[in-house]
């Protein structure tokens, strides 16, 4: 095994509709803690999204894609709340297992969980201030390019997509930490094979010239992190609440 490289090719064991429904469920609500601890989303809402919320002096609307068993977007908003932001979000996930955990947990009345993709949003029309991911580059393969565009179509402000760094630290380090959390999860094998699956810095930053020249940066806002930062393409003639909703 070597991390010389990614391997795209190497399946997560939670990516097969087959696999088992209570492992799945206990590693969706584990990814909250997991995600707490590493995906440095702390530090990109204080330095990238709170300050474009702000500045927005009005409500605002935030879209996550691929938003899992929702405990990003329930962060998030209790981060905002916190701070005395207006902001509506939305988490978007396809997988009906998914949005079942996601569904399952108390969120506050700005936050709301939909089984859906990004094509069905643009179709409908929706727009939103800013439009995030977590975890879901390394999982691309042939529709990059299209997720990429779709998630830009659908904001009008930042795009912000967040992963891992893939290193041999990053793998030597996540083995042996997530230990007490992986009994009954997919969370070691999975997460070990994310690692493996995932890009440098220098690639992802490759990668995303290939798909749309100039108009995504690479940043590595804490360790073993990236963060790659494009901006919105949405029209904005929904400036406010009144518009449709997601």
């Amino acid at each position: 095994m070597s991390l010389a490289v990614r391997d795209p090719a190497l399946a997560e064991l939670m990516d097969d509709p087959a696999c088992d429904p209570v492992r799945l469920r206990a590693t969706l609500r584990r990814f909250g803690t997991i995600n707490r601890l590493v995906s440095g989303w702390g530090t990109v809402y204080r330095t990238r999204l709170r300050p474009a919320l702000a500045a927005l002096d009005r409500p605002a609307r935030v879209l996550d894609l691929g938003s899992g068993g929702g405990d990003l977007v329930r962060r998030l908003a209790g981060w905002a709340a916190r701070d005395g932001l207006d902001v509506e979000w939305t988490g978007a996930d396809p997988d009906p297992r998914a949005h079942e955990v996601a569904e399952s947990y108390h969120a506050p009345p700005t936050v709301e969980f939909r089984c859906t993709d990004a094509a069905a949003l643009l179709a409908e029309g929706a727009e939103f201030d800013a439009v995030l991911s977590n975890h879901v580059l390394h999982h691309l393969g042939v529709t990059t390019a299209t997720f990429l565009e779709e998630s830009q179509l659908l904001s009008r402000g930042l795009v912000l997509h967040g992963d891992i760094a893939r290193s041999r630290l990053a793998y030597g380090l996540y083995a042996v930490g997530i230990t007490p959390f992986a009994p009954g999860t997919f969370l070691r094998t999975d997460g070990l094979r994310s690692i493996r699956r995932s890009f440098t810095r220098q690639e992802l930053q490759t990668a995303l010239d290939r798909e749309a020249p100039a108009a995504w940066t690479v940043e590595a806002p804490v360790p073993f992190r990236l963060l790659a930062v494009g901006s919105g393409l949405a029209s904005g003639h929904q400036e406010s609440r009144g518009g449709h909703r997601a």
